[in-house]
């Protein structure tokens, strides 16, 4: 890949969830791990990328001021050009950080180009991770980061009796970052947020409904989780204490 000759990449990092399943005081994001939130992982990866240029970083209601202060600017995170409330739902905070991109917020240039849509509490996202969803983007146009299934999966009823088996080599665990042509994305999201009824739970299934495109999955990584639950916590302080002895600076 020439980095010369790349697109423009625009990172649209979801902090807003209220991670009702951790059962703590704070949003999951700002749970410290090793003296920083969780937070403070993700941002420091895409501020280091040399295929990211620029980060909408979009937060709770009220919350702007403070996480500027508190994340943005006490972390020189350099790249972060905004921050922005984020919806009652996911999907309304994708569209709140894709509006900031469409107004010129964070420039002219990161109108056309690529969006990386990455949740914040999956903090162990790789520059070879951005790499192959950069490759992967220019290629088909929308794409987005998982793994094949390790486990037997079954669909289930309304009773949870099991009713089919699919093939494990068809079926994938979704991940972030979901990698789209910015002006493709934003298309299907306007088309979206005009509909009464909603049900989506992802960005390439608005895609996929709105536009009847179907998008590419490209490897991610099985340390990329998302932090949900009090285990994830501890999932992912030993992944932390692995990088600590790869040279990672956790002080």
């Amino acid at each position: 890949m020439g980095i010369r000759q790349k697109k423009h990449c625009t990172a649209i990092v979801l902090s807003a969830g209220r991670g009702k399943r951790m059962h703590a005081s704070v949003e999951k994001q700002y749970i410290e791990l090793y003296k920083r939130p969780v937070i403070y992982y993700t941002l420091e990866i895409f501020q280091s990328s040399s295929i990211i240029d620029d980060i909408v970083l979009v937060v709770g209601k009220g919350q702007e001021e403070e996480v500027y202060e508190k994340i943005v600017r006490k972390y020189h995170f350099s790249k972060v050009k905004a921050v922005v409330e984020g919806g009652a739902e996911r999907y309304a905070s994708v569209w709140n950080g894709l509006q900031a991109i469409a107004d010129g917020r964070i420039g002219e240039e990161s109108k056309t180009g690529y969006v990386f849509i990455h949740d914040g509490a999956r903090p162990f996202v790789t520059e070879n991770i951005l790499r192959r969803g950069y490759d992967t983007v220019c290629k088909c146009r929308a794409c987005v980061a998982g793994m094949p299934s390790k486990d037997t999966i079954k669909i289930v009823d309304d009773k949870t009796y099991s009713t089919a088996t699919p093939e494990r080599k068809y079926v994938w665990a979704v991940q972030t970052p979901q990698i789209f042509e910015t002006e493709l994305i934003t298309d299907a999201y306007s088309r979206l947020m005009g509909k009464h009824a909603v049900q989506v739970t992802d960005d390439a299934m608005v895609l996929e409904q709105m536009l009847k495109m179907p998008v590419k999955l490209f490897e991610g990584s099985y340390e990329n989780i998302k932090i949900t639950t009090p285990e994830d916590l501890d999932i992912a302080k030993m992944f932390l204490l692995e990088r600590r002895r790869q040279g990672w600076d956790l002080n």
